[in-house]
């Protein structure tokens, strides 16, 4: 892949804070003809800089009342059985994110569910009912934000 020159920067700088904007909204932040910012950001998806755009939703407006992160240990361990966790729960609508870690926990599960009784028969249905599934810490998130900020590695 071609390395990321400045306008590439801005141009991911400018998605990463509104993913939504409009090619020629984008072109002119960044002072670009609108054929140029578009073929750029066509050569960062295909080269995988870019790798996915996506709404962020307010679940609380589509009946989402709860959000939970649970976290999970695994036994035995294995790469075919965390994939398969992660692709059996990708499926579920209650799923948020799913984050596979290194440390005390081999899962972190984001969920949204409709209240405490749907958060309750969720977690025993689709994670502790599981044989791989030894543990479960369930927490409730009061807020969760997003940062609009694109990190920049390459400052000192």
């Amino acid at each position: 892949m071609k390395k990321l020159d400045d306008i590439d920067l801005k141009l991911l700088t400018v998605l990463y804070k509104n993913a939504g904007i409009t090619n020629k909204d984008l072109s002119t932040e960044i002072g670009v003809a609108p054929s140029t910012c578009l073929e750029r950001v066509k050569r960062m998806k295909n080269s995988g800089v870019i790798k996915n755009t996506f709404v962020d939703i307010n679940f609380k407006t589509i009946g989402g009342n709860i959000e939970a992160i649970a976290a999970i240990r695994l036994q035995p361990y294995s790469e075919t059985i965390v994939n398969k966790l992660r692709d059996d729960l990708l499926k579920l609508p209650e799923i948020i994110s799913l984050y596979h870690m290194g440390g005390s926990y081999d899962y972190f599960i984001h969920m949204s569910v409709k209240d405490s009784e749907h958060l309750r028969q969720f977690v025993f249905e689709a994670i502790t009912s599981r044989d791989e599934v030894t543990t479960v810490e369930t927490s409730l998130v009061f807020e969760h934000s997003r940062s609009g900020v694109l990190p920049n590695f390459s400052e000192n």
